[in-house]
């Protein structure tokens, strides 16, 4: 697992700002997988059956970096990382998909 408070203190250092302890902790807080998961405002439960079907797969599930290959076959993970390679050659963005 990563350090979300030394991840925040790094955007506020970015963005030049200063917040009191206090207000950290309860980003750290809210920001955290669990109570995100429960937040209806986080975890897209609001959003109507026929735009994403929670019973058939939550937004939210395990809060683990990665674990959306177990949910794929070899070839369909295959398939997505060649898709993936190719929509992402010209992006300057890099994503991790495990920790």
């Amino acid at each position: 697992k990563e350090n979300p408070k030394c991840e925040i203190q790094k955007i506020l250092k970015f963005l030049e700002k200063d917040i009191p302890e206090e207000i950290l902790n309860k980003i750290l807080y809210h920001s955290s997988f669990s109570v995100m998961k429960e937040n209806p405002s986080a975890n897209y439960t609001t959003m109507m059956k026929e735009e994403m079907d929670h019973s058939v797969s939550p937004f939210m599930r395990k809060g683990i970096s990665g674990d959306w290959k177990n949910q794929f076959t070899v070839a369909q993970y295959e398939k997505f990382e060649e898709d993936y390679v190719k929509k992402m050659e010209d992006s300057t963005l890099k994503f991790r998909s495990e920790i």
